[in-house]
């Protein structure tokens, strides 16, 4: 099989013409061949002017092929731009050494937005990624949304990395900034009583100054919650707007208290909210099931 950068030169030049191709491979020759620091940072900028602002927009199957190559990596919401630039980075041959790590790291050091997004995006896919954990905290520092979502959501690298109070900054983080927490690989696994403290905390800050809930917010609970967390559950079915009804019901599922949502759900009038409790009774729990969470068009 094929490893992550020959994958993504099939998906980039699927969206290049002739001359896009022509320089795309001439530049991965080149910096095979092993450019000095400025020169492989120069040809990350160039990249922008030899692809399409588009949408990567693999299939089905190359969504497949690329969990196969790093469980947990999905490319469906990769930029054109981002996938080429990661196929140049992945192009270098010394990646195995501190040379290759210090010439990534250098790169960040001169990147833009749009260069930052795709060398965060390349963590995941280096070898010892371990080596990028720091980097990897810088990233979910930022309070640029595009930034946090390149090394935060669709990648395997934060959940295998982080230590737990990064792991805990992360999940909260991502509700603050609205970025999509159901799209952080690996956060089931790590969901334990204090990411659920802080939740309910977050959901009682917001209530208190009469502010509503975020939805996906409740996807820090699984089993962790307790009473405490019931009750705030139970309080966002009565009270919530539409998306947390519906976020409620999938986090009382998720909670093991799919009686008391059989309960709350009995007569329920949006035809929303019960179809939500349907689907987490049916057993549809995991943090994906948040994925159907979409606002209600207006009428």
């Amino acid at each position: 099989m094929s490893g992550p950068g020959e994958l993504l030169a099939e998906l980039v030049c699927e969206h290049l013409e002739v001359r896009g191709r022509d320089w795309f491979e001439s530049a991965r020759a080149e910096v095979a061949r092993g450019p000095s620091a400025d020169r492989f940072a120069a040809l990350l900028s160039l990249a922008s002017r030899h692809a399409p602002r588009a949408a990567l927009e693999p299939d089905a199957a190359a969504c497949r092929r690329a969990g196969e190559l790093a469980p947990g990596w999905n490319p469906e919401r990769w930029s054109v731009h981002e996938a080429l630039r990661v196929g140049l980075i992945l192009a270098r041959t010394d990646l195995t050494r501190d040379a290759g790590a210090d010439a990534v790291e250098d790169a960040f050091r001169h990147a833009d937005v749009g260069e930052s997004c795709a060398l965060y995006r390349s963590l995941a896919l280096l070898p010892a990624p371990q080596r990028f954990a720091w980097r990897a905290g810088e990233g979910c520092r930022s309070n640029m949304t595009s930034v946090f979502e390149a090394v935060a959501c669709d990648s395997p690298f934060p959940a295998a990395v982080l230590d737990d109070v990064a792991w805990r900054q992360l999940c909260i983080k991502a509700v603050f900034i609205g970025a999509p927490l159901w799209r952080v690989h690996g956060l089931d696994d790590r969901l334990d009583c204090e990411l659920a403290r802080m939740a309910l905390d977050l959901a009682d800050e917001r209530r208190s100054a009469g502010r509503s809930v975020q939805p996906e917010l409740w996807l820090c609970l699984g089993a962790h919650g307790g009473q405490r967390g019931l009750e705030s559950l139970e309080c966002e079915w009565a009270g919530g707007d539409l998306l947390g009804r519906r976020a409620a019901a999938y986090a009382l599922a998720r909670s093991g208290a799919s009686e008391r949502l059989r309960e709350l759900a009995e007569g329920e009038q949006d035809s929303s909210v019960a179809a939500a409790a349907r689907d987490a009774l049916a057993g549809n729990t995991d943090q994906s099931a948040f994925r159907a969470l979409k606002p209600t068009p207006a009428h």
